[in-house]
C-alpha cells in the first residue's frame, strides 16, 4: 500500500507540521526532511507537491532542510539551511518557496554522486529520453512545461540523474521553474496548469513553479534510456530550426553541463562518452512553441 499524498492532510496541519517536528516528503528517488515557518513555502508545498506522497516520520531522510526566518526579530528575509548549515545569503522572504527548490537542487548536486548529473531538462517519450542541457535565458524550462503538456513524461526540469553502471536515468519529477513571460504563456496553454507561489524581482525576475504532472509521478520508478541530446536556444520570434550537431562539440558541452563528471573521474567521462554514442545530437532554435511541439512530435528514434 503506497502512503498518503500530501494533499490527504489540511493546509493547517501543513503548517503545524512545518513549523513543529517537520515532515517527510518522497520527492523520487529521495525522501525529503522539511521544516519552515514561512508561509508561501506552505502554501507552495500545499499546491505543487499535493501529489507527492508523504513518507512516516521515522523514515530514513536524504536530506534535512529548512528555510527560516533571517531573524528572530525580522520577517523581511529568509535563510536556507541544511543539517544547521547555511551554504547561502538570505533572500527576501517572498522568495521562500524558490530557496526551497534552489536549495534542494544544490543538496542533490553536491551530496550525492551516485549518478553523474547534468544540468538539463530530461523528458519521455515511447521509452526514450530527451535531455535539454542549457543555461539560465535559453528557454530550457519553458520548452520543457510545453512538452509535457503535450504528452511527454517528465522526468525532471533540473538534471539528469545519469546511472553510470546501466546508462540509464532515474526520473526526478518535481515542480518545473518558470521565469516572467513563461509564467502566463504555459498558464495560458491549458486549464489543468498549477501554477505555484510568484517570486518577484528575484535575481532571475519573476519566477514561479508548475506542478509536475501524476503520471509523471505515478511512473517515477521507471528508469529510460537516452535517445536524444538537443541543446535549445530561444530567440525571438525566429522559425524553429532543429539542426544535427557533431558528437564532440556535444560531448564537451555537455561535460560543461555536468555538475561533478569531473569528480567521477574516467567513470563520468566513460558514462558522458557513452550517453553521446548512443543519442541523437542536435542544436534547436526556436521563436514559437506551437512550431517547437510540431518538430519534437516528429522526432526519429537513433538508428
Amino acid at each position: 500500500m503506497s502512503d498518503p499524498q500530501l494533499s490527504s492532510i489540511s493546509q493547517a496541519d501543513l503548517s503545524q507540521r512545518l513549523k513543529g517536528t517537520g515532515l517527510r516528503l518522497r520527492v523520487p528517488p529521495f525522501v525529503v526532511h522539511i521544516q519552515s515557518p514561512i508561509p508561501v513555502v506552505a502554501q507552495g508545498l500545499s499546491m505543487l507537491y499535493a501529489n507527492h506522497e508523504l513518507a512516516p516520520q521515522d523514515a530514513f531522510a536524504d536530506f534535512h532542510i529548512a528555510v527560516t526566518y533571517g531573524s528572530p526579530i525580522s520577517r523581511s528575509v529568509c535563510e536556507f539551511k541544511i543539517d544547521g548549515f547555511k551554504p547561502f545569503t538570505p533572500l527576501a522572504v517572498g522568495e521562500g518557496f524558490a530557496f526551497l527548490e534552489w536549495g534542494l537542487n544544490w543538496c542533490v548536486t553536491t551530496y550525492l554522486h551516485t549518478w553523474l548529473t547534468i544540468h538539463s531538462a530530461v523528458l519521455e517519450r515511447h521509452g526514450r529520453a530527451l535531455i535539454l542541457p542549457a543555461p539560465p535565458g535559453s528557454g530550457k524550462s519553458t520548452l520543457c512545461a510545453s512538452l509535457l503538456l503535450h504528452g511527454w513524461r517528465l522526468l525532471s526540469d533540473e538534471m539528469a540523474l545519469l546511472d553510470p553502471t546501466t546508462g540509464l536515468i532515474t526520473p526526478f519529477p518535481r515542480p518545473v521553474s518558470l521565469k516572467n513571460q513563461s509564467i502566463n504563456i504555459i498558464q495560458g496553454l491549458s486549464s489543468d496548469v498549477v501554477i505555484g507561489p510568484v517570486a518577484l524581482d528575484t535575481m532571475k525576475g519573476n519566477v514561479a513553479h508548475m506542478r509536475a504532472p501524476a503520471d509523471s509521478l505515478r511512473r517515477s520508478n521507471e528508469k529510460v534510456l537516452p535517445a536524444w541530446v538537443i541543446f535549445p536556444q530561444y530567440v525571438a520570434n525566429a522559425p524553429a530550426q532543429l539542426t544535427p550537431r557533431g558528437k564532440a562539440t556535444s560531448f564537451m558541452q555537455l561535460a560543461e553541463n555536468s555538475f561533478n563528471q569531473s569528480a567521477q573521474g574516467i567513470k563520468g567521462f566513460k558514462s558522458l562518452t557513452r550517453l553521446i554514442d548512443q543519442c541523437d545530437c542536435y542544436d534547436f532554435s526556436y521563436g514559437h512553441l506551437d512550431e517547437a511541439m510540431a518538430i519534437f512530435a516528429e522526432l526519429p528514434l537513433p538508428l
